[in-house]
Formats: C-alpha cells, sequence, structure tokens
C-alpha cells in the first residue's frame, strides 16, 4: 500500500511558505479498500495550493488518485484550513449578492 501521507507531504511541503502549519489526518477503512486523507494548513496558504483556476490542486489530486487505483483503492482528498483562523462563510449556492437596481432611463422630450 502506498504512504500517501507522505507522498502528499512531497507534493504540497514545496508549495507552502510555512511547511509545519501542514497537517495530514489519513483514514482507511477496514478492507483497506477506501482511503480519506484530510489536509490542513495556513489558510493564508490556499492561493498556492490550489493554483490558478484549481490547476495545482487537481494535479496533486490525479497523482494521488493515480497511486490508489494502482494499488486497488479509492481515495478522497479533503482540504480544510489549520485549527484557530477564523473566515469568513461561503455565499450559499443559489444565493447572489445584493446588487442595487439601476434607475430607469427618463425619456427625454
Amino acid at each position: 500500500m502506498p504512504d500517501y501521507p507522505a507522498l502528499l507531504r512531497f507534493l504540497l511541503e514545496p508549495l507552502l511558505e510555512n511547511p509545519e502549519s501542514l497537517i495530514i489526518h489519513q483514514e482507511i477503512t477496514a478492507a483497506g479498500k477506501k482511503i480519506w486523507l484530510r489536509v490542513t494548513f495556513h489558510d493564508s496558504q490556499k492561493g498556492r495550493v490550489f493554483g490558478r483556476g484549481g490547476r495545482t490542486i487537481q494535479a496533486i489530486r490525479q497523482v494521488l488518485l493515480t497511486a490508489a487505483t494502482h494499488a486497488g483503492q479509492s481515495l478522497r482528498l479533503d482540504i480544510g484550513e489549520a485549527p484557530g483562523v477564523k473566515r469568513t462563510p461561503p455565499i450559499p449556492k443559489g444565493d447572489k449578492p445584493i446588487r442595487k437596481a439601476k434607475p430607469p432611463l427618463q425619456e427625454s422630450r
């Protein structure tokens, strides 16, 4: 079985300014077929880890999924934020920010 936490640490540490803030938690089902990795790091580093349009994190996910598939396992990667870091909650899907309506155009005579 691949060492997923070590592989993930190898891929993520070069992207972080504070590699010591990286926390990786792994859960494995009893049968060993499903792997769940939870990663946390300082919120200010998310841009570096996610990359433009999420390309960097998608590439990291693909490397992990390839290793898991080769080992006959399925893998899920969740990314959170470091404990003690507050952030504003996201806007729920379907809710749009409130915009002021434009005044109606006045007709000239």
